[in-house]
């Protein structure tokens, strides 16, 4: 009996260790990396030991967040709109090909504006749609086609608290985060058979992007706009940092740890919000 108590022991351990949060040798593509959430992504994946291209439409940034990354990892950079077909697959078979491969995706990349819904101009709507929703779907095809050749992997996109509520001031930013969380389900639940696992994430997270919709709002707008998102954030009443808590989740959900959670949208808000 002892024996067998060891042995099932011996079995559990192998199993933890299979499934370790550890990224060492995996091979991984980060969109939006030249600030926020993106650039904190490409810290922590490098950290973890992963082999990772970070990619964004602004070269300069770019290109510096990834030469900055740390670990025992490896960083490159390559320049791509998400938002165009042929540019993403060039970017994306340059980037395998220099990895050998491809493990996971993470897809921060996304814009931002402000907008009524009875104002918001064709040209607003089809920027926001053309970033965030058209390039979450070519990303992720793409994407997909490597990791199905590679055995399986992640995808990891970003959606937004935006698309789980009413947004009056960001009424297409707000359209286009619940097109991604309806893609996101529809999306795993079509690549479960390739062993593809597809999640999204809806941060609460201090970036430039958060900081810069508070530019030139007045302090009755900016108390409006604590109590509608931050008086709600049980842990501490404030937006998150990138590094320490989103990095951690993004690891994990690169990693093997987390192979049997998809079709999921994962909130990593300090309680803002419960996804329902």
């Amino acid at each position: 009996m002892r024996g067998l108590a060891l042995d099932l022991w011996k079995v559990l351990i192998d199993t933890v260790e299979s499934c370790s949060m550890e990224l060492t040798g995996k091979r991984i593509i980060v969109t939006g990396c030249a600030s926020g959430m993106g650039a904190a992504t490409v810290r922590a994946y490098a950290s973890a030991g992963a082999h990772v291209v970070g990619m964004d439409i602004s070269e300069a940034a770019g290109s510096e967040v990834c030469a900055n990354a740390a670990g025992s990892g490896s960083v490159a950079f390559l320049p791509v709109d998400v938002s165009d077909h042929d540019l993403v697959q060039e970017a994306f078979s340059a980037a395998v090909g220099s990895m050998g491969g491809l493990d996971a995706l993470a897809h921060p990349a996304a814009v931002h504006a402000g907008n009524l819904a009875s104002d918001v101009t064709v040209a607003d709507w089809d920027r926001l749609f053309a970033v965030n929703v058209r390039g979450t779907m070519l990303t992720n095809q793409t994407a997909h086609a490597y990791l199905k050749a590679a055995g399986g992997g992640s995808i990891i996109n970003f959606g937004s608290i935006s698309g789980q509520r009413a947004e009056p001031g960001a009424a297409a930013y707000s359209a286009t985060k619940g097109a991604v969380h309806s893609w996101t389900r529809t999306a795993a639940g079509t690549w479960g058979a390739d062993n593809i696992r597809v999640n999204a994430v809806l941060p609460a997270i201090r970036t430039p992007m958060f900081l810069a919709a508070k530019v030139g709002l007045s302090e009755e707008e900016l108390n409006v706009k604590y109590w509608r998102n931050e008086q709600s954030i049980a842990m501490g009443q404030e937006y998150g940092d990138p590094d320490t808590d989103l990095g951690p989740v993004m690891v994990f959900l690169a990693s093997d740890a987390s192979h049997f959670i998809t079709g999921q949208l994962i909130p990593v808000d300090g309680g803002q919000h419960n996804v329902r």
